[in-house]
Protein backbone atom coordinates (compact mmCIF):
# COMPACT_ATOMS: atom_id res chain seq x y z
CA UNK A 1 0.00 0.00 0.00
CA UNK A 2 1.19 3.13 -0.78
CA UNK A 3 1.60 5.66 2.33
CA UNK A 4 0.90 9.66 2.14
CA UNK A 5 4.51 11.77 2.64
CA UNK A 6 6.35 8.23 1.62
CA UNK A 7 8.10 7.67 -2.06
CA UNK A 8 6.14 6.48 -4.75
CA UNK A 9 7.17 3.76 -7.14
CA UNK A 10 9.20 4.80 -9.76
CA UNK A 11 7.44 5.48 -13.18
CA UNK A 12 9.24 5.66 -16.18
CA UNK A 13 7.01 4.78 -19.83
CA UNK A 14 6.58 6.40 -23.26
CA UNK A 15 4.29 9.24 -23.81
CA UNK A 16 2.48 10.49 -27.08
CA UNK A 17 4.20 12.79 -28.18
CA UNK A 18 5.93 14.39 -25.81
CA UNK A 19 9.21 11.75 -25.21
CA UNK A 20 9.62 9.74 -22.08
CA UNK A 21 7.97 10.59 -18.81
CA UNK A 22 10.09 9.66 -15.96
CA UNK A 23 9.11 10.53 -12.62
CA UNK A 24 13.15 11.64 -11.76
CA UNK A 25 13.42 14.09 -13.69
CA UNK A 26 9.68 15.66 -13.76
CA UNK A 27 10.06 19.36 -12.88
CA UNK A 28 6.80 20.61 -11.69
CA UNK A 29 6.45 23.52 -8.69
CA UNK A 30 4.06 21.53 -7.14
CA UNK A 31 3.63 18.25 -8.26
CA UNK A 32 2.26 15.51 -10.86
CA UNK A 33 -1.68 14.60 -10.85
CA UNK A 34 -1.41 11.10 -12.49
CA UNK A 35 -4.89 9.08 -13.71
CA UNK A 36 -4.50 5.72 -14.22
CA UNK A 37 -7.24 4.96 -16.45
CA UNK A 38 -8.48 1.29 -18.21
CA UNK A 39 -8.40 2.04 -21.65
CA UNK A 40 -9.78 2.39 -24.61
CA UNK A 41 -12.27 -0.14 -24.19
CA UNK A 42 -13.84 2.06 -21.18
CA UNK A 43 -16.23 4.40 -22.19
CA UNK A 44 -16.20 5.75 -18.83
CA UNK A 45 -12.83 6.67 -18.81
CA UNK A 46 -13.14 8.58 -22.52
CA UNK A 47 -15.87 10.96 -20.12
CA UNK A 48 -13.26 11.00 -17.44
CA UNK A 49 -10.08 11.91 -19.46
CA UNK A 50 -12.34 14.48 -21.53
CA UNK A 51 -12.84 16.53 -18.32
CA UNK A 52 -9.76 15.68 -17.26
CA UNK A 53 -8.31 17.70 -20.36
CA UNK A 54 -10.42 20.23 -19.57
CA UNK A 55 -8.78 20.96 -16.48
CA UNK A 56 -5.45 20.54 -17.74
CA UNK A 57 -4.65 24.70 -17.55
CA UNK A 58 -6.50 24.74 -13.97
CA UNK A 59 -3.67 22.13 -12.88
CA UNK A 60 -0.66 24.01 -14.31
CA UNK A 61 -2.22 27.71 -13.34
CA UNK A 62 -1.47 25.88 -9.73
CA UNK A 63 1.94 24.73 -11.04
CA UNK A 64 0.86 21.14 -11.10
CA UNK A 65 1.46 18.70 -13.79
CA UNK A 66 -0.46 16.24 -15.57
CA UNK A 67 -0.64 12.80 -17.53
CA UNK A 68 -2.92 9.90 -18.16
CA UNK A 69 -1.43 6.39 -17.95
CA UNK A 70 -3.15 3.20 -19.12
CA UNK A 71 -1.53 -0.05 -19.92
CA UNK A 72 -2.84 -0.09 -23.47
CA UNK A 73 -0.02 0.29 -26.41
CA UNK A 74 0.81 3.45 -28.65
CA UNK A 75 -2.08 2.80 -31.00
CA UNK A 76 -5.02 2.46 -28.61
CA UNK A 77 -3.32 5.16 -26.47
CA UNK A 78 -3.31 7.66 -29.57
CA UNK A 79 -6.68 6.29 -30.19
CA UNK A 80 -7.86 7.81 -26.84
CA UNK A 81 -6.05 11.06 -27.16
CA UNK A 82 -8.13 11.58 -30.80
CA UNK A 83 -11.51 10.08 -29.59
CA UNK A 84 -11.20 12.69 -26.34
CA UNK A 85 -9.76 15.71 -28.69
CA UNK A 86 -6.31 15.89 -26.19
CA UNK A 87 -4.41 18.77 -27.29
CA UNK A 88 -2.47 19.56 -23.84
CA UNK A 89 -2.84 16.50 -21.44
CA UNK A 90 -0.02 14.29 -21.84
CA UNK A 91 -0.27 10.32 -22.40
CA UNK A 92 1.77 7.50 -21.43
CA UNK A 93 1.16 4.11 -22.04
CA UNK A 94 2.47 0.58 -21.93
CA UNK A 95 2.54 0.38 -18.48
CA UNK A 96 3.06 -2.94 -16.72
CA UNK A 97 0.63 -4.92 -14.44
CA UNK A 98 3.84 -5.30 -12.59
CA UNK A 99 4.35 -1.82 -12.13
CA UNK A 100 1.00 -0.60 -11.79
CA UNK A 101 -0.01 -3.73 -9.14
CA UNK A 102 3.02 -1.62 -6.93
CA UNK A 103 0.78 1.55 -7.58
CA UNK A 104 -1.96 -0.67 -5.71
CA UNK A 105 -3.55 -0.72 -8.91
CA UNK A 106 -6.62 -3.17 -9.01
CA UNK A 107 -5.98 -5.39 -11.93
CA UNK A 108 -8.87 -7.35 -13.89
CA UNK A 109 -9.27 -9.97 -16.61
CA UNK A 110 -11.10 -9.40 -19.86
CA UNK A 111 -15.04 -9.78 -20.18
CA UNK A 112 -14.81 -9.39 -24.46
CA UNK A 113 -15.91 -6.60 -26.07
CA UNK A 114 -17.66 -3.88 -24.13
CA UNK A 115 -20.63 -1.67 -24.41
CA UNK A 116 -18.95 0.45 -27.67
CA UNK A 117 -17.31 -2.46 -29.57
CA UNK A 118 -13.69 -2.32 -28.20
CA UNK A 119 -12.40 -5.65 -27.00
CA UNK A 120 -11.00 -5.35 -23.54
CA UNK A 121 -7.61 -6.67 -22.79
CA UNK A 122 -7.09 -10.19 -21.56
CA UNK A 123 -5.79 -8.23 -18.33
CA UNK A 124 -5.48 -4.32 -17.84
CA UNK A 125 -5.37 -2.50 -14.46
CA UNK A 126 -8.43 -0.47 -13.11
CA UNK A 127 -8.58 3.18 -12.30
CA UNK A 128 -6.08 5.53 -10.07
CA UNK A 129 -5.81 9.23 -9.41
CA UNK A 130 -2.60 10.32 -7.79
CA UNK A 131 -0.98 13.41 -6.73
CA UNK A 132 2.49 13.41 -6.13
CA UNK A 133 4.89 16.03 -4.67
CA UNK A 134 8.33 17.05 -6.63
CA UNK A 135 9.87 14.88 -4.32
CA UNK A 136 8.22 12.02 -5.44
CA UNK A 137 5.71 11.51 -2.21
CA UNK A 138 2.52 10.93 -2.74
CA UNK A 139 0.15 13.32 -1.38
CA UNK A 140 -3.23 12.41 -2.52
CA UNK A 141 -4.12 8.48 -3.79
CA UNK A 142 -8.00 7.07 -4.95
CA UNK A 143 -8.23 3.68 -6.30
CA UNK A 144 -11.24 1.88 -7.70
CA UNK A 145 -12.44 -1.80 -8.08
CA UNK A 146 -14.65 -0.63 -10.84
CA UNK A 147 -14.84 1.91 -13.54
CA UNK A 148 -17.84 4.12 -11.68
CA UNK A 149 -17.62 6.49 -9.30
CA UNK A 150 -14.00 8.71 -9.89
CA UNK A 151 -13.10 12.06 -8.24
CA UNK A 152 -14.32 14.93 -9.75
CA UNK A 153 -11.29 17.21 -11.32
CA UNK A 154 -12.95 20.19 -10.23
CA UNK A 155 -12.71 18.96 -6.86
CA UNK A 156 -9.77 18.13 -6.39
CA UNK A 157 -8.47 22.22 -8.30
CA UNK A 158 -10.77 23.25 -5.28
CA UNK A 159 -9.09 20.69 -2.85
CA UNK A 160 -5.43 22.20 -4.67
CA UNK A 161 -6.68 26.07 -4.03
CA UNK A 162 -7.08 24.97 -0.28
CA UNK A 163 -3.97 23.24 0.67
CA UNK A 164 -1.95 25.63 -0.87
CA UNK A 165 -3.39 28.63 0.83
CA UNK A 166 -3.26 26.57 3.84
CA UNK A 167 0.14 24.69 3.42
CA UNK A 168 -1.88 21.69 4.10
CA UNK A 169 0.26 18.27 4.34
CA UNK A 170 -0.67 14.99 3.06
CA UNK A 171 -2.37 12.87 5.45
CA UNK A 172 -2.91 9.54 6.00
CA UNK A 173 0.80 8.97 7.21
CA UNK A 174 0.25 7.33 10.61
CA UNK A 175 1.28 3.34 10.46
CA UNK A 176 1.63 2.97 14.17
CA UNK A 177 -0.64 0.91 16.83
CA UNK A 178 -4.31 1.49 17.05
Amino acid sequence: MLLPRQKTPDLKLPTLDHGTFDFTTEASERGTIICFYRGLHCPICANYLTEFQKRVADFAERGVATIAISSDGEERTRQMAEKIGADTLRFGYDLSLAKAREWGLYISTSRGTTSIGIEEPALFSEPGLFMVTPEQTLYYGSVQTMPFVRPHFSELVGALDFAIKNNYPARGEYTGAV
